[in-house]
This record gives C-alpha cells, structure tokens and sequence, in this order.
C-alpha cells in the first residue's frame, strides 16, 4: 500500500489501536498486582485499567473463570469496535486474524459430535471472535458428515477444509491433527495475502508470522513425541513457512528427543539466546521461579516482536500485534488471580511483562 495515502482508510483505526496500545498494564501495574492478598484486593487493583467497566458490577467474591470471562469481553468489544469501522484492505486483514479462532470454534464442535454431545452447550465455550453468520447452523448437524458439509458450505474456512480434509478424516483422524493440518493451511494462507497487501504490512507480518510457524513446528514436534504419528505425518503437519522452513523442519521431523530439539533451535541465532536457563521438560507452573519453559520463553519473544511492530508505521501489523499483546495481558492477569486464589504466592511473579 503507497504510505502516501495510507491514512485515508487506515489512519483513525490507526490511531485507536494505538491508544489502545498505551492502556496496556504496565510493569508497575503487574507489580501492584502480585502484591494482592485476596481478589478483592486484585479487583480494585484493575479498577484503575481499561477492565474497570467490566468488572465493576460483578459481585464478591470474584472467581477466576469470571475474571479470564470479563477481561476477554474487553478484548473483544475493542477489536469489534475496529471491525466495524473498517473498510477493505483492513476490514478482510481483521477477517484473517479471527479465522484462527475460528478453526478452534469448530474443532471444538467436532470434539463435541464426535462424543454425541449437545453442541448447542459448546456455543457457549466458543471464542466469541470465532464466531461467524452460520456458525448456529453446525449444532443442527447429528454426525460428522453434516457437520463437514454444513462447514464446507457455509463457513469461511470452506477453503481450507476442501483443500485439507475429507469427512472421513473428521471420523478417522487425531482431533489434534486436523486442528494443525487446518492451522497449516489457513497460515500459509495468511501470509501469502499478506506478502500481497505489500509495504511495510508485508515485512511486518512476514516476521510475525514466521515466527508463527516456527513457534508451531516446534510444538507439533515436541507434542508428537510418545505418540502413533509417524515422522513423515510429523512433517506434513509443519506450516511451509518460517526461519526453519525447509532446512530445520527437515531436520526436526526426525528427531526423538528434547536434546535433538535443542540442538537444532540453537543453530539459530533468534532462538540461541532464547534457550539459556531453559528447562526444556519443566513448565514455569511446576519448576521454581528460576525455570522457565520454552514455552514462556516463546511468549516473552512473541511479546518483544509484537511491541517491535509498533515501532514502525502505515501498516496493518499493528491490529495483529496489540491483539497478540492483550492475550499476553490476560494471561498474565489470569496466572495472578489464580495464584492468589491457590495461595502460591510464591509463583505470582511468573508472568510475562509487556511495558
């Protein structure tokens, strides 16, 4: 897009979601936070942030489950807000962004018909930026097969279900499998758009996506290990994308174990450094204040390439990357309260600061 006539479409929602940006808690915020005793105290605490018209009518106590509920309500009255003030390119941008939310929504239904539950119970655990016109039309389906082809007809994800699967690979296949085989796709498919919007969201977005896939490629190895998933149907789940595409991911679609893992990210330099005091077996909810796992350190370097994308203007790189940081920010709000409920004090510092 010529920067030159970048703020005619873009500019107010430009400058909304940065202001958005600065009513992230901050450092002195999340330490005023962890210094709560009780979730009263932590709900006058948020009194003074951007969940204070959330919270405010919701009674004592205040459950976790309440919390994680009313803070994602103000993520996604905001991110509304953007959609509906949005014209093409931005609005289809903000489009590809809820997509991968919605192949959760619908994974989610899969789970739920494949054990013959009530799927009209399951709208209501769906992300609500999963939801799309028909997604109502699915809880009608009574077998895999309606529901394949109620989602190939009428779902926005039409695309990557035709190009991936078939209704018998709902029946056959590992849930976790299909989830990663569409998020493959609908990757691939994201920055391929991207690369065409061009400019600065290109550059960006290329980065924040690769990243993306590398992050992905990783987990999908690690998650296969002990499993029935062969190697060659290990590699065929890996985005074609990324730093490691194709060299690393050849390497690790052969790999048994964490150590080979390990050897392999630290051939490259943005996850070298990522690794130091890594434990690669331990998660930061089990090891001591000292372990980190990679997952942690995957979110603290999501955290930093989001707040980069800032640094730069007229692009659309912005949208995805305060979306990206106000899910950080509810995790870490979320990680509090529950440690305050649970009493562990001693792991409330555990959380990935953003400013």
């Amino acid at each position: 897009m010529n920067e030159v006539f970048f703020n005619i479409d873009a500019g107010y929602l430009e400058g909304i979601v940065r202001g958005y940006r600065d009513g992230l808690i901050t450092a002195p915020q999340y330490m005023n936070l962890a210094q709560c005793e009780t979730m009263d105290d932590l709900k006058l605490q948020l009194a003074t942030t951007d969940y204070a018209p959330f919270l405010q009518n919701e009674p004592s106590p205040l459950a976790t489950s309440t919390l994680s509920a009313r803070c994602t309500e103000a993520l996604v009255a905001e991110f509304q807000y953007m959609q509906q003030n949005a014209a093409e390119p931005i609005s289809k941008f903000l489009d590809y962004i809820t997509y991968g939310y919605m192949i959760d929504n619908v994974i989610l239904l899969i789970t739920g018909t494949l054990h013959e539950r009530d799927t009209h119970d399951l709208l209501e655990k769906c992300h609500p930026l999963g939801f799309f016109d028909t997604m109502p039309a699915l809880c009608v389906a009574t077998t895999v097969q309606d529901l394949y082809s109620t989602v190939l007809v009428d779902s926005p994800l039409a695309g990557y279900f035709r190009e991936c699967l078939s209704a018998e690979d709902l029946n056959e296949l590992n849930i976790e499998i299909i989830r990663n085989t569409l998020y493959k796709a609908y990757l691939e498919d994201f920055y391929s758009y991207c690369q065409k919007l061009g400019g600065p969201t290109a550059s960006v977005m290329a980065e924040l996506l690769n990243f993306e896939a590398d992050r992905r490629t990783v987990n999908i190895t690690i998650n296969s290990f002990g499993t029935e998933l062969s190697k060659d149907e290990r590699a065929k789940l890996y985005p074609r994308l990324g730093n490691m595409y194709p060299e690393a991911q050849t390497k690790l679609a052969r790999v048994d174990d964490m150590d080979q893992v390990k050897a392999i990210l630290e051939q490259y330099s943005e996850y070298k450094n990522m690794l130091i005091g890594v434990s690669m077996n331990v998660s930061s909810s089990g090891g001591s204040n000292a372990e980190l796992s990679l997952e942690d350190r995957f979110f603290a370097k999501e955290v930093q390439l989001n707040k980069d994308s800032f640094e730069q203007q007229f692009h659309f790189g912005v949208f995805y990357s305060w979306l990206r940081l106000k899910e950080q920010e509810i995790r870490n709000v979320v990680w509090i309260a529950e440690c305050i409920s649970q009493q562990q004090k001693d792991k409330i510092n555990n959380y990935t600061a953003i400013y």
